[in-house]
């Protein structure tokens, strides 16, 4: 029998006994009356007297308080399923303002009426996200730099200050201790199927939420201060989220009879994945995502344990981690294989992708704005892991002509978001911009050549023959149809030898520490050769405006011509750079090669070039426009990059 038809629980026995046992083992029935005054406001001193404490270290005893709290839970939960939605508006919805969100809390009282488990989970998973969100523009009243993790942001000074510890320390039982019940994390990871889940800690929770806004509404009053929300994260760029054709309802439909087939989903969990797909269909694409993520951490779990055989890691496994807890190789990635390692880390991890599950579970994105695009992506993707992993035959699914483009696109996936691709798109953003160049107005190239000074400019001559040196040492590193010795330099150093370059696959999975250093000082260097090139194209456009209508002055005439000297041997020395960069790139799992002071004096030099592009940023501003200190400085810095050749320290070359 699969390992997926077998789990019954993804929650290890104390965490089982903690959420689904001990708030139900007092069977008083507690007053409602007892918690909310007459004027319907949250009497938080009753509540607070629910929390127990250790007497060793007066530290919460979360069991104890559990167990208390139980039949508190139980009256509100009957409560709210007592009134009416009107009566609940009026009573209720002025203090969810404060969190932002009041339309998501008066839709999770909806979900309490009826005894829809996926519902109450989903609910509580967004109410979980916008409360976290909305505690952290109230940790900003007074603190800076708000903690990321919900449980440093619940143990802060800052929120005591607030609302007192001991309303704090109720909330802990909740939320945001590994020791409470911790109804945010056992969700958001996917440890918890629908029907273990009381409705009666999600209305709880509802009700506490509630209470702070009554609570933070005293103290803005008395401190004259006025809440301010930040604002939520764009997804911007979306087109480089586009990767999967756009799903129909013929591959929702075919996705919902892969959940009931494929071993990748666990038994417990198909309610989720319906849930999710329906509301796909429904276009609430929210609603599909934070419902879906969970359930792939689920599926990429038990693919981790079957595949390393560790069953017992269910509960508890890090699936996308290089290694084992015992230092062994991590079989998962051999088996997912590199594309949908690459896409699972571009989508959740990298720092400039779009970290759709942090973003979510932190209340950082609008929901209601919730992108279709982004959406179509995850539950494509997920529906190529449903047709992957199963007992099942599943090739007629997998050649299905709504299902064999999903394929095709996720087994060829390269990362978009890693600092590798990122780089590359850098360089060929930098190159199009130079290339620009000589398509920039200008003045008569005899006037140019008039300028005393530029004429048989020996200096300049030098930088070329050396560009011309160092192009001839990479000879074998440029693919053939990128090559020509007729005029190597304007026939060899184009935007076309970059695509190629920037076309050659390169393993982004687990970069080691140097690569990654690397990584950040050639991102450096990209970007303030880009910035030299804007500089470049906004000063030529502004001073050929000024002198075709005859407004420089006799010295301004002359700067302006030097520039255009000097742009015509800058231009080729930017390109080099850039080339050197990809090629640099393309050979970048050498750095793993050489030892270590190979590397630091690898890394002194680029950070060189570094000082080199900041300097030039200096020198080619509007401000400043000291063009013969430019090629001076190029010129001292290409013999530094010939003299790196000459001794065989280049990257590429530091194995042969």
């Amino acid at each position: 029998m699969a390992l997926s038809d077998s789990v019954t629980t993804c929650l290890s026995l104390p965490v089982h006994y903690l959420i689904c046992k001990v708030g139900f083992e007092k069977k008083d029935t507690y007053d409602i009356n007892n918690i909310l005054s007459e004027n319907g406001e949250v009497c938080w001193q009753a509540v607070t007297e629910h929390v127990f404490y250790l007497e060793s270290d007066r530290s919460v005893d979360y069991i104890e308080s559990i167990r208390s709290l139980g039949p508190v839970c139980e009256s509100v939960y009957l409560h709210f399923k007592s009134l009416t939605k009107e009566q609940f508006v009026i009573q209720y919805a002025l203090w969810f303002h404060w969190t932002n969100c009041t339309e998501l809390f008066l839709e999770i009282f909806d979900v309490l009426q009826y005894t829809q488990t996926t519902g109450v989970a989903l609910g509580l998973m967004k109410l979980t996200s916008c409360l976290e969100r909305a505690l952290g523009d109230v940790y900003l009243l007074i603190g800076k730099d708000c903690p990321f993790l919900l449980r440093d942001l619940l143990a802060s000074e800052q929120l005591a200050v607030v609302f007192g510890q001991a309303v704090m320390n109720v909330l802990r039982v909740f939320i945001g201790s590994p020791y409470g019940l911790n109804l945010r994390n056992v969700l958001w990871h996917g440890f918890a199927s629908p029907k273990e889940i009381p409705a009666k800690y999600c209305a709880m929770l509802l009700f506490l939420t509630a209470g702070l806004g009554q609570l933070l509404q005293t103290y803005l009053l008395q401190n004259k201060c006025i809440l301010v929300h930040r604002p939520y994260v764009i997804f911007v760029s979306l087109e480089e989220l586009d990767i999967f054709p756009d799903l129909n309802h013929e591959a929702v439909s075919i996705a919902e009879e892969l959940v009931n087939l494929s071993s990748f989903v666990l038994k417990t969990m198909i309610p989720f994945w319906m849930a999710a797909l329906t509301a796909f269909k429904q276009s609430r694409y929210a609603d599909c995502v934070i419902l879906l993520l969970p359930q792939l951490e689920v599926g990429l779990r038990l693919l981790f344990t079957t595949t390393n055989k560790c069953p017992n890691r269910l509960l508890t496994a890090e699936m996308l981690a290089k290694h084992l807890d015992n230092e062994e190789l991590n079989q998962l990635p051999a088996v997912l294989e590199e594309p949908a390692m690459e896409f699972l880390w571009d989508f959740l991890n990298h720092q400039e992708g779009p970290r759709i599950r942090d973003r979510l579970s932190h209340g950082e994105i609008n929901l209601e704005a919730f992108p279709r695009e982004v959406a179509n992506q995850i539950v494509a993707f997920a529906i190529t892991l449903l047709c992957r992993f199963s007992d099942e035959d599943m090739f007629a699914f997998k050649e299905h002509m709504v299902i064999k483009p999903l394929m095709n696109c996720a087994s060829c996936y390269c990362s978009r978001f890693h600092p590798v691709p990122r780089l590359k798109k850098q360089v060929l953003e930098c190159m199009k911009s130079i290339h620009l160049w000589p398509e920039l107005p200008t003045v008569p190239e005899e006037r140019v050549q008039t300028i005393k000074g530029l004429e048989g400019n020996t200096e300049a001559s030098t930088l070329i023959f050396m560009i011309s040196e160092i192009l001839s040492q990479l000879h074998q590193y440029i693919p053939q149809n990128c090559c020509s010795s007729d005029d190597p330099i304007n026939n060899v150093l184009t935007e076309r030898l970059l695509i190629e370059l920037c076309d050659i696959r390169i393993s982004t999975l687990y970069s080691p520490r140097p690569v990654l250093e690397i990584l950040v000082v050639l991102r450096k260097i990209s970007t303030r050769c880009h910035q030299v090139s804007e500089q470049v194209i906004a000063s030529t456009e502004l001073r050929y405006k000024q002198w075709m209508n005859k407004t420089l002055r006799s010295r301004q005439r002359h700067n302006y011509l030097r520039m255009l000297s000097s742009i015509k041997f800058l231009s080729p020395v930017l390109r080099l750079i850039l080339v050197l960069m990809t090629v640099e790139l393309v050979n970048i799992h050498l750095v793993c090669k050489k030892n270590p002071s190979d590397y630091q004096q690898y890394l002194k030099f680029l950070k060189s070039v570094l000082q080199y592009t900041e300097n030039l940023v200096t020198y080619t501003s509007p401000e400043k426009n000291k063009w013969d200190e430019t090629l001076e400085l190029t010129n001292k810095t290409l013999i530094k990059i010939k003299r790196m050749s000459d001794r065989k320290l280049m990257l590429m070359q530091l194995t042969t």
